[in-house]
């Protein structure tokens, strides 16, 4: 019985979605004015992707939506900066967007929606929360949502109106009726990209885009919803209020938030220069490094971002592919049927029993180990229980490389897997002719360049030491 940790109600709830066998899920995703970094990387590409992966696996029928937020003062900004249309600059980081979430080994979502393509649906709703006098046209051009209509604002959030409004900033702007009221159409500056509407020409607010496309992908009320820590409060609090406002239904049925990731035990920030791009990170780390330190804590956890953390996902790494090729390498090609099913069953039962504990990723990973140690007790007697890791990793998004790909892979420059043979056989060689001065001298070059030997019966197999 999947249970999943509601954000809404606080509790763990057990999924009942609104169609038997569907999910509809809706995450928040990336505004596209520079390249992902880390947080986006934990918080809307992996988290969700492992989530979507296993409801998949569970038997249902999932439509993933993800949307792009393609029009923000941000890129306004940037591309002024740059000197560039501002289509131009979305288009890049579209591309390099997509370019990260395939090197983690993210599936795309089944849906993609971009603001700019939805600005009827978004237009149609204002005028529809205007028409119930949920939000107002303001003199200088704005349209303000009505915070005070809507009375069970603050609900996931957990914030109290009276509260809100006495830690309000007194200065309020003066188009504004109540400075918690916030904006749902903004009117256009001189020389920027603008829309027509009955207000004039604008843009949408960031939170109505949300609503708009949610509801347009997936009706008007549908199973989850999800994204980063930080948007809760306000953007997830105020998608409730438009929606439900103009719709007079239930939302969303479950709210999911994932952890925030700091840097060094310090919240991430440009202006502290520990700021991590994704690109940054995989320039020293394989993907699959990166994606094993993302899934290591349970979703909603915060983690911390640190070279030590990222060289024990590299260590832990290490040890699972190890064991499968020397399982492969033992067995060669014996086909064994030494583990029963029972034994099989029992490992694919708890691994089920942790994921369906609202997707408990480190009890998963922590039946993953036990799978490999016992595959290292008899690595020639494993067939099935090295059948039965790849497969259970694979719903993590894990063990998606050969052995030799993985621990032969230099991700910083250093020798060539071909000098790394050529000085192997040179290795062997002398000590076929027991010139084990030589041997020792090959063998600690090859130390000295990062790789790491290991002589069985079966030959030598080598790996890079880990960063």
């Amino acid at each position: 019985m999947l249970k999943i940790y509601n954000s809404l109600s606080g509790t763990k709830e057990e999924f009942k979605p609104l169609v038997p066998g569907q999910v509809r899920m809706y995450v928040c995703g990336m505004t596209v004015y520079d390249y992902c970094h880390i947080g986006h990387a934990r918080g809307v590409m992996v988290a969700f992707d492992v989530i979507t992966r296993y409801l998949r696996y569970k038997g249902y029928q999932v439509t993933y939506v993800r949307n792009i937020t393609d029009v923000d003062d941000k890129i306004f900004k940037r591309a002024a900066e740059n000197g560039e249309p501002y289509q131009q600059l979305t288009e890049r980081f579209i591309t390099a967007m997509h370019e990260d979430e395939r090197a983690l080994g993210v599936l795309p979502p089944d849906l993609e929606p971009r603001a700019t393509a939805h600005m009827d649906q978004i237009l149609k709703m204002i005028e529809t929360l205007m028409a119930k006098d949920y939000a107002y046209a303001a003199a200088n051009g704005d349209v303000y949502y009505r915070i005070d209509k809507f009375k069970d604002y603050g609900k996931l959030s957990k914030r109290n109106l009276e509260d809100l409004r006495a830690g309000a900033r007194v200065e309020v702007e003066e188009a504004k009726q109540s400075p918690l009221d916030f904006v749902l159409w903004k009117a256009a500056k001189p020389g920027e990209a603008a829309w027509e509407s009955p207000w004039g020409p604008g843009r949408p607010g960031w939170h109505i885009e949300c609503s708009a496309m949610s509801t347009c992908c997936l009706g008007e009320t549908f199973d989850i919803h999800g994204g980063g820590p930080d948007l809760k409060f306000p953007h997830h609090e105020n998608e409730i209020a438009q929606s439900e406002a103009a719709t007079g239904k239930p939302y969303v049925q479950i709210w999911m938030h994932a952890g925030a990731v700091r840097v060094d035990n310090e919240k991430m920030s440009k202006s502290l220069g520990n700021f991590f791009t994704i690109r940054d990170v995989l320039a020293k780390y394989n993907p699959e490094v990166v994606r094993y330190f993302l899934i290591a804590s349970h979703y909603r956890s915060p983690i911390n971002y640190s070279e030590d953390n990222l060289k024990q996902a590299q260590q832990s790494l290490e040890r699972f592919y190890t064991a499968l090729r020397q399982a492969a390498v033992s067995a060669d090609g014996i086909n064994d049927q030494s583990v029963d099913a029972e034994q099989i069953e029992a490992y694919r039962s708890r691994f089920i029993d942790a994921m369906d504990d609202d997707f408990n990723t480190p009890e998963a990973l922590a039946l993953l180990f036990e799978l490999v140690k016992e595959i290292n007790k008899a690595p020639d007697k494993s067939t099935q229980l090295v059948d039965l890791l790849k497969d259970l990793a694979g719903l993590l998004g894990l063990l998606q490389q050969s052995p030799e790909a993985f621990l032969q892979g230099a991700t910083v420059p250093g020798v060539s897997a071909e000098e790394v043979e050529a000085l192997i056989a040179a290795r062997n060689a002398a000590r076929a002719a027991k010139d084990w001065a030589k041997a020792d001298q090959l063998r600690d070059e090859l130390i000295a360049n990062g790789i790491l030997l290991d002589d069985g019966r079966e030959g030598t197999t080598w790996r890079r030491q880990s960063n």
